[in-house]
């Protein structure tokens, strides 16, 4: 279930106000908490992060144990045949990782893109900041940090989705610690979620709800 549209204000970088905009209702004003449906979009985007590199040694890997231990019987001690064996100590592995593993997962498209409507929805409200234009003359992360000062961002985990269009704007945010970049139709339910404000301007925001709505 959706509210009307929902009104916001847009800021200039200098931090003023610079008019209003009205954000989709179908992408922004998503009332259902869809708790399911987040929390399915954030395990499969973790498991599908994952790169299943590891690997253990099966018994035929394990270097040595060309020898018979010792002879069969006469020695008190318990029959061996070799040192690879998974009961000794630097022996092979059973049923360990191979290295091929998948630990992939997949969430229908339409509940993935409820569950970041769903998320968006919530951070609409106090954590979505609207700028005019974003862009700089030059690189300079002084200047991207100045900007998130005036917006008093500065304290803030803040995630900055972008179209592309301003590289001088993107290649100074990446120096912050606390700026993550996305682009528009690469922004995950589990970014969303990790952030406490999200950045972008009013181009970026019709790509955003043109791709979602």
């Amino acid at each position: 279930m959706a509210t009307k549209t929902i009104s916001k204000d847009v800021y200039a970088m200098t931090g003023e106000k610079a008019g209003t905009v009205e954000l989709s209702a179908d992408v922004f004003g998503i009332l259902d908490e869809n708790i399911q449906c987040v929390h399915d979009a954030v395990v499969t985007e973790e498991a599908n992060a994952r790169q299943a590199t590891a690997k253990t040694k099966k018994r035929h890997e394990v270097s040595g144990g060309g020898k018979k231990p010792w002879r069969q019987k006469g020695t008190g001690r318990a029959r061996a045949g070799s040192i690879r064996s998974p009961l000794w100590v630097g022996g092979g592995t059973v049923f360990g990782p191979d290295g091929n593993q998948s630990y992939k997962l997949s969430q229908n498209k339409k509940a993935h893109a409820l569950a970041l409507k769903t998320v968006l929805s919530q951070k609409a409200e106090a954590g979505l900041v609207i700028i005019d234009k974003i862009a700089l003359k030059e690189v300079s992360s002084k200047s991207f940090a100045e900007f998130l000062k005036a917006l008093k961002l500065d304290e803030k985990k803040v995630l900055y989705v972008t179209d592309g269009s301003s590289e001088e704007a993107i290649r100074s945010a990446a120096n912050l610690a606390k700026v993550g970049i996305r682009a528009y139709n690469n922004v995950s339910v589990r970014d969303v979620l990790n952030s406490e404000a999200i950045l972008l301007d009013k181009e970026t925001l019709s790509k955003l709800e043109g791709g979602l709505a």
